[in-house]
């Protein structure tokens, strides 16, 4: 990869050759089964997963085909720095909804690769640390052994790649950083850290406070912390926001993205209601 310079990052999906989803940083961390050592999985939950059948199917079928176009594109040219970060995002989208973890790993590791020689080579090229830590996770999920490291290299990743572009996939890392911290347990098991989870989100928001995913993954977190009105002036936030961001994410590419927006907006407004709602008790009932 001999040559370093890339163009510069367009502003939106329409500019883009290879486009991919951006609601990807939503990071989920089961704790083990009983009897299981204490390692950690991540899981990066897909739009797919709140679709149809015949909807996951295309949104699949869509990824698979711009991977194996991303891959000709690099074998075509290895020292091309634009293909390396088109296979690094397009890997990470196919196993991202890959349904089964062979392919999923073996996809997540190519895309591994492909990071670790972008950073070896250009390691101020803010993309190959942030697509490292995305497929680090991709990789996460198929694994119980070696996921807590795992864990600190994406939280590393995630960070230097926030250092090198902040706005990078529309504040992506403080996204990512902020989930990752949020979900994951506490110490001494894990990094989890309310504290930080609250600092990097509300700062994805501040980044790019018109990207739809910036929004719900904060309001998300105020539902889970119980921060009702918190929760409330996101979600009034979101609501006005939505239009324009009809206008602004247009095309197949972001089809996914709206059928997973519509429908965690849809649930965060429902579990808004519940934990807004008063308590009911003999006495107020008189």
């Amino acid at each position: 990869m001999a040559n370093a310079k890339t163009k510069p990052a367009p502003a939106g999906r329409k500019a883009q050759s290879a486009s991919r989803r951006a609601a990807i940083s939503r990071v989920k961390i089961p704790h083990p089964p009983p009897g299981r050592l204490p390692a950690l999985i991540f899981l990066l939950s897909a739009g797919i997963l709140l679709a149809g059948p015949a909807q996951r199917q295309m949104f699949l079928d869509r990824a698979r085909a711009a991977f194996q176009r991303a891959q000709e594109q690099f074998a075509a040219d290895t020292n091309n720095v634009t293909a390396a970060v088109q296979l690094a995002r397009a890997g990470f989208d196919f196993a991202d909804r890959s349904t089964n973890d062979t392919t999923r790993a073996a996809v997540a590791r190519q895309a591994i690769a492909v990071c670790r020689r972008l950073i070896a080579e250009h390691p101020r090229l803010a993309a190959g640390h942030y697509y490292l830590a995305l497929n680090l996770a991709e990789l996460a999920r198929t694994e119980w052994f070696g996921a807590l490291k795992l864990v600190k290299e994406m939280e590393r990743e995630f960070k230097q790649a926030d250092e090198l572009d902040p706005h990078l996939d529309y504040a992506g890392p403080s996204r990512g950083l902020g989930l990752l911290y949020r979900d994951a347990p506490g110490w001494p098991a894990s990094i989890g850290s309310r504290h930080k989870a609250r600092q990097w989100l509300e700062r994805a928001v501040q980044l790019a406070p018109d990207f739809p995913e910036n929004r719900l993954c904060l309001a998300e977190s105020y539902l889970k912390w119980n921060e009702a009105t918190r929760a409330q002036e996101e979600l009034d936030a979101l609501d006005a926001l939505w239009p324009r961001a009809r206008t602004n994410f247009v095309g197949a590419a972001w089809a996914p993205d709206w059928d997973d927006w519509t429908t965690r907006r849809e649930e965060a407004h429902k579990r808004l209601m519940t934990i807004s709602a008063p308590v009911r008790s003999p006495h107020n009932e008189r």
